[in-house]
């Protein structure tokens, strides 16, 4: 019996890059999306485009090719869409719009019966329904996503993770590699005493199959734990709201005689 799981990646480009995944990077997120032996049987990513602009704006249009043959490098399949510009009349307003959501909906519905995973990328709450509908045909849903996700849609999928915690999916500033002494990662405040001033960050070390093993003390789960000070966070952040899963923070590791420490702690996303 073949245990190699067909993998579908489906990336809301333009969506994804307005909400905070810019930089986002593709060979990164097949990586994860194959994770555990997965094979990429598709590779999709939707990119609506100003077709004036790509005219009259040769950086533009040099910024849009590029970026649709590294892409075509990492053997994803590229569909490209003008944005539709008119007026509405009453308000005299130029709107903008785009069928390309369209495109990726009817494509994932199609593709799902061929595939055992679909891994999503988007914010865009209306894929809830496409969502129930491919469940339906038995395919799994993961969906990565980084700021203003639909709580909807993280309700419908069977899991969610936040781009931002999943190791070098976006740039970050360091000379060290993700999760080495020294490193600057990011992660989440699972627990925080508020009468002692300090609490504990967790954050992802390795992409395996284990997401959900997330108590770093079980030797299957692919989190560290890292002890943080009130002191390390920066000054005008407000601790009343931790400990919280929906903050993302980016912080250095350091290490001392008792484990792992936290510096510099700075807060990236928050719902």
């Amino acid at each position: 019996m073949n245990s190699i799981k067909r993998t579908g990646v489906y990336v809301d480009a333009v969506n994804v890059t307005m909400n905070g995944g810019f930089g986002l990077r593709y060979d990164i997120l097949r990586r994860f999306a194959c994770r555990g032996g997965g094979a990429a049987a598709r590779l999709n990513v939707y990119l609506c485009y100003d077709a004036k602009r790509l005219e009259e704006d040769p950086e533009y249009r040099h910024r849009t090719q590029r970026f649709c043959e590294v892409l075509r490098d990492y053997e994803y399949k590229v569909t490209e869409k003008p944005v539709q510009t008119y007026i509405n009349h009453e308000t005299g307003k130029k709107i903008t719009k785009s069928t390309i959501d369209m495109d990726m909906a009817v494509d994932m519905l199609v593709q799902a019966d061929h595939l055992d995973k679909i891994v999503l990328l988007t914010s865009n709450g209306s894929y809830s329904s496409v969502v129930n509908a491919i469940q339906n045909k038995g395919c799994r849903i993961e969906l990565v996503g980084f700021d203003n996700v639909s709580g909807n849609l993280k309700k419908s999928v069977d899991s969610f993770a936040s781009g931002y915690l999943i190791p070098k999916l976006l740039p970050i500033e360091s000379p060290y590699d993700w999760g080495k002494t020294g490193s600057r990662v990011r992660g989440v405040c699972y627990d925080f005493t508020h009468d002692e001033g300090y609490g504990f960050l967790r954050f992802l070390t390795n992409k395996n199959n284990s997401l959900w093993i997330t108590d770093s003390r079980d030797e299957d789960s692919p989190y560290k734990t890292v002890f943080a000070h009130i002191s390390q966070f920066e000054d005008d952040f407000d601790a009343q709201y931790l400990p919280s899963r929906e903050l993302i923070f980016e912080f250095d590791i350091t290490e001392n005689d008792k484990g792992l420490i936290a510096q510099n702690i700075i807060l990236v996303s928050a719902p």
